[in-house]
This record gives structure tokens, sequence and C-alpha cells, in this order.
């Protein structure tokens, strides 16, 4: 039994933007904890090399920013979300300066780039790695913060729901989470009167993405699996620009770069082919357009890359603007001031998930979300570049300011049952997760990706009503472990895409089929329900 009066008074699973801005401004009232899967810098916000957008050019307009961001999502985006999250982006930027993000400047003001979908220089940089600085600044606050306690090597298996009381109260409320901590090998239930989601996307169902290790899906997983609704996980976006290195699979070759002159020349020809694709736009089309128009050219062709070239710009100019791209090609033997890149695409990003309101509220009493575990109906049905970062402030803070608000609202945890693994044993058997974790990888990057096919959809979900029952099996007789944790989320999420896909009889945004290749005349979201 767990005694309550040891809990926290708000739980948050994650320590990325949303996690850490959700934590901060809780801080200011409550006592949080903070769970992180791995090192407490190891999610996808440290990965961020683009920027944030937002309105701060005399030149530009919030009603701008939107309609960039609805063309970008194919009229799939909920025009309130958009609405709510673009008007919030300057004074977000604001409190990032204030916990001191030292973002480029020109002059006396910020020094806004461009990325591919915006029809304004509107994206805040710290050179090529503004999620990194971005995370540090997070991150010392959150360390400098009495109030904040935080606990990275926990991997979270299940939310602790009615089902877990010691007396079931019928209530349905989430309570918490049942972590592993890895160092101990125990599994330890963390009770909270409310607990924020921020456990980042499912970019590892893929078997190439940018991604980082950890972003196997957690947060959806577990969410479905307690009972909350998901919406539009077959928009998953590819970042037209991965590095193509035969060592090196998960470099990201930023937007930026296009949004600063780069140039996409098919490697053989020399030619510039966006023309082709969308010749008002060019390299600056949002990326689907992009990805899609690269995976045309290496499949029509029977290439290995395309080429992105920078090189016509000066060498200062390029290596003062993405300096930290410039360091690590080096160290492959690549100069991208004098020569192109290889490029292909990649899974970059999670664009549906937990659905939310404007306050972060799930489905679930008790559970709150923010950030890429969410649907929230910004993105619609394609992210608009720098928009993710954005997203996860403004929701961290929205999610926590209704917790605020509505404290008196939120019971304290009941007496919850220990985790129970007397049945169970240690594995013999872990290269069954190898090899499911690499076939759910692979099967998902074939069949389930930029250009997709009614049978190839219908394929995978065959091969993961197999793979179901076999993980389902080892679940139940061996010990949790982070791998195996990771494997049972990365075949639920990976089993969600495909549902969703294979309900969408349209082709919009990142959901492209040769089965379905017109647009329907309404946009409506995929919404399943457990």
């Amino acid at each position: 039994m767990i005694n309550p009066s040891h809990t926290h008074d708000v739980l948050v699973i994650g320590s990325g933007a949303a996690g850490l801005t959700a934590a901060l401004t809780l801080a200011t009232q409550r006592r949080v904890l903070v769970l992180a899967k791995g090192a407490l810098t190891s999610g996808s916000t440290a990965w961020a090399q683009g920027g944030i957008a937002a309105v701060l050019d005399a030149g530009d307009t919030f009603e701008d920013h939107i309609r960039d961001t609805m063309i970008a999502g194919a009229g799939l985006n909920d025009r309130r979300t958009v609405e709510f999250v673009i008007e919030r982006a300057p004074a977000a930027i604001d409190r990032l300066v204030e916990l001191g993000v030292p973002f480029n400047a020109q002059g006396e003001d910020l020094h806004l780039t461009r990325e591919g979908g915006h029809s304004h220089r509107r994206i805040v940089h710290v050179n090529d790695a503004t999620g990194w600085a971005v995370q540090a600044a997070l991150l010392k606050a959150a360390q400098d913060n009495p109030n904040i306690t935080l606990l990275p090597d926990q991997s979270c298996i299940e939310l602790i729901t009615g089902r877990h009381e010691e007396r079931y109260s019928g209530a349905g409320r989430v309570w918490g989470v049942y972590a592993l901590d890895t160092a101990s090998g125990r599994v330890v239930a963390h009770t909270a009167r409310a607990t924020v989601m921020a456990a980042g996307g499912a970019g590892r169902c893929y078997l190439f993405s940018t991604a980082p290790r950890g972003a196997t899906g957690d947060g959806i997983a577990m969410a479905w699996r307690s009972g909350a609704r998901v919406s539009n996980m077959e928009m998953m976006q590819f970042h037209p620009t991965c590095l193509y290195n035969l060592e090196v699979k998960n470099f990201l070759i930023t937007e930026a770069v296009r949004g600063e002159g780069g140039r996409l020349i098919h490697p053989e020809t020399g030619r510039r082919f966006m023309a082709d694709y969308d010749p008002e736009r060019m390299e600056l089309a949002p990326r689907d357009v992009v990805a899609r128009a690269i995976d045309d050219q290496i499949k029509r062709f029977g290439l290995d890359y395309v080429h992105l070239d920078i090189s016509h710009q000066r060498a200062d100019f390029v290596t003062e603007h993405f300096p930290t791209i410039h360091e690590k090609l080096l160290t492959l033997g690549i100069d991208m001031t004098a020569q192109p890149i290889p490029v292909v695409p990649a899974q970059h990003y999670t664009c549906g998930g937990i659905v939310i309101d404007l306050d972060g509220r799930t489905d679930l009493p008790g559970l709150y979300a923010a950030g890429e575990c969410t649907e929230s109906g910004l993105h619609g049905a394609n992210r608009l570049a720098s928009n993710s970062l954005l997203e996860c402030f403004v929701f961290g803070e929205a999610a926590a300011r209704d917790i605020l608000s509505r404290w008196s609202e939120f019971p304290p945890p009941p007496a919850i049952r220990e985790w129970d693994d007397t049945r169970v044993t240690d594995s013999d058997e872990e290269v069954v997760i190898k090899q499911n974790w690499t076939e759910i990888r692979r099967l998902m990057w074939n069949y389930v990706g930029i250009v997709r096919t009614t049978k190839r959809l219908e394929r995978a979900a065959n091969r993961i009503a197999l793979l179901r029952k076999e993980i389902d099996e080892y679940y139940g007789a061996f010990k949790v472990t982070t791998d195996l944790i990771e494997l049972r989320n990365l075949l639920q999420c990976a089993d969600l895409i495909v549902e969703s896909a294979l309900m969408r009889h349209e082709s919009r945004g990142l959901h492209f089929t040769l089965d379905y290749p017109e647009t329907a005349p309404v946009a409506r979201d995929t919404v399943l329900v457990p």
C-alpha cells in the first residue's frame, strides 16, 4: 500500500519543454515531481535545431501566422486552438528571455529567420541549437526551484487509475503512474492529485527517424490503455532533410538551411527539382510537400539520396548561421560551405495524439497533457515548422494554470496497490524484444510511410495483430524492463497509426494514399475511442 501523505501535489511525466514549463508554473504554489525516462536532457526538446515561431516583426501579423499554420495543416486544424497558441507566442518568448535563453540578436531586436511554409521571418533561434539552449534554461530554473523534484531514469509503465485503488471507488480518476526505477529494478507507484503527461511523440515506431531513442509513444499508449481518446494518429510528419549517412542515421538538417537559401538538387543531373512540385514556394513549401517530392525523386530515379546545397552562400554566412551542423558534417567529411549535403526524408514529428482541450485536459479526470504526445488542434494534417516548441510552452502553462485555478476540485489520492511482480520471472528470451522492435519499425517504414496504399496498411495491420499476441504473452510472463515497456508502447502506437490511416479515405497533408488521392471537401479528425 502507498501512503498518500507521502505523495507530491502534482506529477509531471516528461522533462522537456512542455513538462518543465508546466512544472515551473505549478511550482509557484504546489510541490511538483518530474519524472524522466532517461537523463533529464534526453527528450526531443534538446534535439530541436530550428527555433520557435512567433509574430515579432513589424510587417508580420497574428492573422498571417494563423493562415500559414492552417495552410500547412491542410484545413484540419482547429482555428480556435491555432489562435490560442499563436496569440500567446510573444509572451512565451519573453518568458524564455527572462529565463536566460540567449536568442540570436540583430541590433536591439531578436534575429528572425524564415522556414518552410512561413510567409514572414518569424523564427527566433539560438544559432542552429535552439532546443538545447531552451532545455538548459528550463532545467536550470527547475533545479533551482525548491518546489520541484527532478527524478531521472524512471520508465513509466501504466497510469494509476481507479482499478489500482485498494478500495475501488469507481471514480475513474488518474492518480499518478507506476514507474520502473532503472537503478534499483523496482517498480514504484508515484501518486499525486493531478498528473501532466508530457512524454513526447512516437517517432521510433519508424526505422528512420530524427527523434531520440526514447520517443516510443509511451504517453500516448498509457493514456489510450487507461481510456483516453486519441486523434489523427495517421498524421506522422516526415522531415524532408535528414542526413544520409550509413553510420549516422538520425542527424537532422534543419529547415532553416532551406529558409536561408538552400536548394534541393538531383545528385546526378544537378537539376533543382522543386519547381516540378511547387513552383511558387519551391524549397519553402511545407514539409509534407517537400518530403513527398524527395521521396518521388528517390523512387523514380533509383537514388539513395538527393542533395541539399547551400554552398552558393558565403562561407562565413553558412558557418555563422549553422555552426553545429557545419561542425558535425566536417567530422563526416562534408564541408557544407563548399559541397552539397546528401539528404533523405525521415520520420520527424507525431502530429496526432491524446485529445486535449485548451486547458490541456484529457478525457480522464486528473490527467492533463501537453506537447508532442497530444492532439490539440494546432497542427492539423501537418505541423508548420517551429510551431512545436511553441505548443509545448503554451499548453504546458495552460495545463498548470488550470490545475492551480481548480485545485480544490482535486482530492488527495487514496491508498494504491503496490506493483505485483511475484508471478513473473526474469526473462531468458530477450532476443524476442530485439526481433520484434526491429520488425515493428521496418514494417511501419515500408507499409505506413510517406506514400501509402490500403493493401500496405492491411499488411501492416495483420502483422501487428500477430506481434501483439507474442508481445502480450511475453509481457505477462517476465518482469518489466525499459526495453519491454517501450516495445509494448511502440506496438500500441503502431496499431493506432495503422487503424487511423485505414479510416481516412482521402489524401490530406501528411496522409497520402494512392487509393484515395483526392482531398475530401470537408476536413474531419480521425478520433479513436478505447
